[in-house]
């Protein structure tokens, strides 16, 4: 049997529109010959997800978004996702539109915890990522959001200094780190390790350590005479001479008590006024004795040839050379 021209045409270009509609359902997303189903997600904003764009689990891909429609007000956009894996999804899980500006933007469903399952034409539930996200990070580390809101009241703080910090007070400010500058520069040249007086006081340490060191024996020496004569000294009955000693203070007191009180000889020659006058005119007599001797030595050595007789009479009064003697008239 003869196939026509037109036959031909004909079946190669329902081959052709079938390979058309096929290839287009794939590049909506669709599994050509796999089963699948369709979840119906609601969002505000889809932030530029696209049909074809990934639909992942736990970053596998399990399928792909195939239509994004939307009413007149632009208040909500339907975005169908088709699902051509073998997955359970429980009717808690939350698909969230997952953006990144390296790659495609993808819808990321956070597999919910029930014991049912979601169906062909079921919707599934929405949250902006952000929200989502913000959530997440509270429940899985509080940390997180301790650090957000410390962040936060940080800015605040800050935005308050700023208002709080006039002209006048930056001046002040200003003038402070000036001074602490100079501050800075004083203490790097006291500490200078060539010229600082630091550096000098360091110097002068080392010495006098080198001396000490150099001197050691020496030091040594003197500590073992130290110790030496501490022993000694430990060695000496201190208590008995200092016994003696307090013996020896009481009898000369006891003797002084006596000279005062004029017992025995010594305290009669001190406190007898009778003995001091006998004393006193014997010297008298003694000094007259001894001046008459000098004026009229032939009255006691007389050697004379002829015998001649001494007329002179014996003094009586000092002699005008010894006026100031110590005499006394009986």
């Amino acid at each position: 049997m003869k196939i026509s021209n037109e036959t031909k045409v004909g079946i190669l270009g329902v081959i052709t529109v079938t390979i058309l509609i096929l290839g287009f359902n794939f590049l909506k997303g669709n599994k050509l010959f796999t089963h699948s189903v369709l979840l119906n997600a609601k969002y505000a904003n889809i932030q530029g997800l696209t049909a074809s764009n990934p639909v992942i689990i736990n970053g596998l891909e399990v399928g792909r978004v195939s239509e994004i429609t939307t009413d007149p007000s632009m208040k909500e956009i339907l975005v169908k996702l088709s699902i051509f894996s073998d997955v359970n999804i429980p009717v808690n899980s939350v698909a969230v539109i997952n953006p990144n500006p390296l790659t495609v933007t993808k819808v990321e469903i956070k597999m919910g915890d029930a014991t049912t399952y979601l169906k062909n034409n079921d919707n599934i539930n929405t949250v902006p990522s952000g929200e989502y996200l913000s959530g997440v990070f509270n429940k899985v580390d509080p940390v997180i959001a301790s650090v957000k809101n410390a962040i936060d009241q940080l800015d605040s703080l800050m935005g308050a200094v700023k208002n709080v910090i006039d002209e006048k007070n930056k001046n002040n400010i200003t003038a402070v780190i000036s001074h602490l500058n100079d501050i800075t520069i004083n203490l790097q040249a006291l500490m200078d390790k060539d010229k600082g007086p630091l550096a000098k006081t360091l110097q002068n340490t080392n010495s006098i350590t080198q001396n000490l060191a150099q001197n050691n024996q020496k030091i040594n020496g003197i500590i073992e005479n130290l110790d030496k004569t501490s022993g000694e000294l430990a060695a000496l009955d201190l208590k008995t001479t200092l016994n003696n000693l307090n013996q020896a203070i009481t009898q000369i007191k006891e003797t002084l008590e006596k000279v005062n009180n004029g017992n025995g000889t010594a305290g009669k020659l001190i406190n007898d006024p009778a003995l001091y006058k006998n004393l006193s005119s014997t010297s008298n007599k003694i000094n007259l004795l001894l001046d008459d001797i000098r004026v009229h030595p032939k009255r006691y050595i007389n050697i004379s040839v002829f015998g001649k007789k001494q007329t002179e009479m014996p003094l009586t009064t000092p002699t005008p050379d010894s006026s100031n003697a110590p005499y006394q008239k009986n």
